[in-house]
C-alpha cells in the first residue's frame, strides 16, 4: 500500500474532514496547506496528484496519537521517521488504544482471519525471533475492519 492509500483510507475510516486532518498535522507543529492535502488525497492517475512522503504520513499518525491520547508530559514533538507497515500498525495501535484481541476482532470484521500470536509478532523488534513483517494485505484489511466498526458496512 502506498502512503496515499493509507492516508485516504484512514481519513475515511475515522471520518476526518480536511480541517480535522490539517489540525492533526498542526499537533506536531507542521503546517499542511489544504491544497497539498487535496493533492495527496487524489487518486494516483488524477491530475495534480502528489505522493505522500513517509514524513508526512508519520506526522499525520503522530498527530492522531496526540489528538487521541494527548501529549506526554515533558515530551518533545515527535520527529518524522521512515515508515513501514509494522510501524504504521504500531502507531495506529497506540492512537486507538488497541490490544491484540481488538486487532484480531477488527481483522475479522474484514473477513481476515489471524491469531493473537500472529498479531503480537507484528509488534516485536525486527531482531526478535518471532518478528513478522506486516504485509499490505493485513494493513489493508485492518483499516477496512476499522472502517466497518466505526462507520458500518
Amino acid at each position: 500500500m502506498t502512503n496515499n492509500d493509507v492516508l485516504r483510507r484512514l481519513r475515511y475510516a475515522l471520518d476526518l474532514s480536511d480541517g480535522k486532518v490539517i489540525r492533526l498535522f498542526a499537533k506536531v507543529k507542521f503546517e499542511m496547506p489544504q491544497e497539498t492535502l487535496h493533492n495527496m488525497l487524489r487518486k494516483d492517475d488524477e491530475k495534480g496528484f502528489q505522493a505522500c512522503s513517509d514524513q508526512d504520513l508519520c506526522r499525520f499518525l503522530d498527530g492522531l496519537i496526540i489528538f487521541k491520547r494527548g501529549q506526554r508530559e515533558g515530551a518533545e514533538t515527535p520527529k518524522p521517521t521512515r515508515l513501514n507497515n509494522n510501524l504504521i500498525m504500531r502507531k495506529l495501535r497506540i492512537a486507538l488504544e488497541l490490544r491484540d484481541d481488538d486487532i484480531v476482532e477488527l481483522l475479522s470484521l474484514a473477513d481476515f482471519r489471524t491469531s493473537k500470536s500472529e498479531i503480537s509478532a507484528l509488534f516485536q523488534k525486527p531482531e526478535h525471533k518471532n518478528f513478522k513483517v506486516c504485509g499490505d494485505q493485513l494493513l489493508r484489511n485492518f483499516i477496512k475492519g476499522l472502517s466497518v466498526k466505526l462507520r458500518g458496512k
